[in-house]
């Protein structure tokens, strides 16, 4: 299971000078930053000459961007370090990792007389790692565990927010996919390729038996903007995918069109499949 999470914004200044209150300690600054902001969410009262407008916005957007990665940075570190405790910390303890180990063992030798359901959910209490990693605006949490397993560390995410940073997050907010049925478009990738079976029919042709070969195929999976886009540059078609006429084309044949046609797909097909 993959959780989609798209990253809150702060949704008032203050948020933003706590996060920097802990790295920056002259309290002059700070007031300073707090005046700055609450200004700029004012900009419309001060009287600032039109030549240095389209300055102080460019220097504006870099100063949040900076305290936006400021407060990512923030809670990412704090919530890394409660993740690394749920998976690592448990087995500190020589007698309680003893314990644990003895009850694993326990699980499996009672998982081998069940079906494969029951199997299912005594691997909720092993604890499977969750994979974590932020992209842009976005983290991609990935674990081999049981829906349910998931949908905790889902509601925790939401009130990790909202009690630590005051930030309001609803849950309708955060999609959990499964990866095999649900690639997860990542860094210009496609996080997951599905095969596809098919099956090869072959005959002999001295005997009448018919041999049948099951094989798995890749079902590449592209993305129709860029798609579209690649198409577009070299005039096949417009920005809206419409087919679109050139002359050029007059004096090409039939099959030089197809094979470039054919050789845009078969990049953007192996790009996106990594």
């Amino acid at each position: 299971y993959v959780l989609d999470i798209l990253i809150p914004y702060p949704v008032h200044l203050e948020i933003l000078v706590e996060s920097i209150r802990y790295w920056v300690k002259d309290a002059s600054c700070l007031h300073l930053l707090r005046v700055f902001l609450y200004e700029y969410r004012n900009f419309n009262s001060l009287i600032i000459q039109k030549k240095s407008v389209y300055k102080f916005f460019k220097t504006s957007k870099r100063l949040f961007l900076l305290l936006y990665n400021s407060h990512v940075c923030e809670y990412q570190s704090i919530f890394v370090f409660l993740r690394n405790q749920s998976s690592h910390l448990r087995s500190t303890s020589y007698g309680a990792f003893l314990a644990r180990i003895y009850f694993y063992g326990k699980i499996e030798y009672l998982g081998k007389g069940f079906t494969k359901p029951l199997k299912g959910i005594l691997w909720f209490f092993k604890d499977p790692f969750m994979h974590y990693v932020r992209y842009q605006g976005k983290w991609i949490l990935a674990s081999k565990g049981t829906s349910l397993l998931v949908n905790k560390w889902k509601y925790y995410l939401v009130r990790f927010w909202q009690c630590h940073f005051s930030i309001w997050s609803q849950p309708r907010r955060i999609h959990m996919n499964v990866l095999s049925n649900c690639p997860i478009y990542f860094m210009g990738f496609v996080f997951s390729v599905r095969l596809k079976p098919s099956v090869v029919r072959s005959q002999m042709l001295e005997n009448s038996f018919v041999i049948e070969n099951g094989i798995k195929e890749f079902d590449t999976i592209v993305p129709i903007m860029p798609l579209i886009g690649s198409l577009a540059k070299a005039k096949f078609c417009n920005g809206l995918g419409h087919p679109i006429s050139k002359p050029v084309w007059a004096d090409l044949a039939d099959s030089d069109i197809i094979d470039r046609f054919g050789r845009i797909c078969r990049n953007l097909s192996h790009y996106y499949s990594g």
